[in-house]
Formats: C-alpha cells, structure tokens, sequence
C-alpha cells in the first residue's frame, strides 16, 4: 500500500468519524452518568440503551451544544433499548444499515461519550454477528453504552450495549427497527447485565426489575444471576432473548438462577414458584 492510498483511507475515516459524532448525543437520566445515543430520524427520535434512559425524564445534549429535555416513548430493558423524542427537527441522523448483511472480519467503528468525553472513537472488526448481538473486537468505555457502531461507509449497523467475554457487545440495528415496530415478543421486565462465570459459561445479572412485571410475580431478585433456561446453560448474551422469542408466553418457563450461593430455578410465564436445586 503507498504512502497516498493510507493517506487517503485515513482521510476518509477521519471524515466518517466526524458524520457519525455528528449524529451521536449524550443521554443524561436520573442520577445516573452521562451515556450515548444515536439520532435515528430527523424529526427527534434517538435511540440509546435502557440501562442508559432509566428514567422517564431524561436529557439529550446534541453534538452542536444543544441540550433538549426528552420524552421516553418506547422502553425495553431486555433487549436493552429505549427510544427517546425530542423537540427539534431537520437533525443529522444517521444513515442505519442492514445488520444481518455483516460479515464476520469487517471493519467497525464505534462512537461515544466515555467518561463524559464527546466524540470518542474506537475501530475494530467484527467477531460474531448474532441476529439479537453483534459482537466487535473492539474497545467500549463507561458512557460508549447507547452510542453507534458502524460499518466502515459509516452506516449504523447496531447500539453498543455492554462488554462481554472481553468483546463489545451491540443490539443489531435490524432489531433496533423490530423494537421500533413494537412487534410483540415475551417480556420479563429485568435489566440484565452479562457476566462471565467460566470460558463456557455466561450469567446474567439482574440489575433492576420493572414493578408489576412477569420478572416480578415470578420472585425474582435484583442481583440473582440467571444462569440457564430449560436445562440450558447460556453460552452468549442473546441466548434468553432467543429462547423467549421460541416460545409462547402463556408456556410456563423454568428459569434457572444463582442466588445467594445456592442454584434455583424460578418459574416465569405462568407457574409463579421458586424451587431449590
């Protein structure tokens, strides 16, 4: 490769880099730190993560300066989405791709607030490309969550979310767009965190539970770590989410659970029981 043509790649991220900080915003809710967004439409709407937005009044400051107080109109702690509106118009969305045309090896950016900072951005290349998590080698940071990753045309491909594994871990954009659909789909009212308990073996933990939730009539904890379903150990971050959407919510689901040392298995979606193991 000559000295000209890495000039000129380097130039062209330089500018994808700046278009997508264009478009990404920081999210303030509750008393919680400074996360990211991305501008998904250009009459207002921006989608971030739920662990970001976990409150209804939530502040959205655009990359010109602008501060907007904005309205939480969709909310998903499982797949951990929220959509937020805002009163302006004519903004700089992003151009959203087709997640399941990644391939696995591409080139990725990411773009957030770390450590409230504006405009970071990290590269990577694509791992594993999951139809609800993308999963990218690359770097995220405290506040990257709810902020873009995109392909190397700039084109918003997923909502980074979390780090699991040592890999970033991002909601595909093709989900994004079923989220915004409102297209219907078990729900248990749980914030859920990834957490790596062997190198086979993944556990998710209960960070918060919606009041009056299925989460919540089942008797599940905040802090329980869920460990499996149906006999099934998890294996990656979508694993539950997948399992949900195969089944029909009026089918009792055994859970199973790590609470205070001891496995249990809570019954959702119906049979409403904790049982030791």
């Amino acid at each position: 490769m000559t000295n000209t043509s890495l000039t000129e790649i380097t130039h062209e991220l330089s500018l994808i880099a700046t278009n997508l900080s264009n478009s990404t915003v920081k999210v303030k809710s509750g008393s919680t730190g400074v996360g990211s967004g991305v501008i998904w439409q250009a009459d207002g709407l921006i989608i971030t993560n739920a662990h970001v937005a976990t409150s209804p009044q939530v502040t959205v400051e655009l990359a010109d300066g602008r501060v907007f107080e904005a309205v939480r109109t969709q909310f998903d702690p499982q797949q951990d989405l929220a959509a937020l509106k805002i009163s302006a118009t004519d903004l700089n969305n992003a151009t959203i791709a087709d997640s399941d045309g990644l391939r696995v090896g591409e080139l990725v950016l990411a773009v957030g607030n770390p450590f409230a900072d504006s405009g970071a951005v990290t590269t990577g290349i694509i791992h594993t490309n999951y139809q609800q998590a993308i999963m990218a080698d690359l770097r995220l940071y405290p506040g990257n969550s709810g902020g873009p990753l995109a392909d190397c045309l700039g084109r918003v491909i997923g909502i980074n979310t979390m780090i699991a594994y040592g890999l970033a871990v991002a909601v595909p954009s093709n989900a994004v767009n079923r989220f915004l659909q409102g297209q219907s789909r078990p729900q248990l009212g749980v914030t859920l965190q990834p957490v790596l308990l062997s190198r086979q073996a993944l556990g998710l933990l209960v960070l918060s539970i919606l009041p009056g939730s299925e989460a919540e009539t089942a008797g599940l904890q905040i802090g329980d770590v869920l460990i499996g379903v149906a006999g099934r150990s998890f294996t990656r971050p979508d694993d539950l989410r997948t399992y949900l959407q195969q089944n029909q919510t009026n089918q009792s689901i055994p859970l199973q659970i790590w609470r205070g040392g001891q496995q249990l298995v809570v019954y959702v979606f119906g049979k409403t029981t904790v049982e030791a193991k």
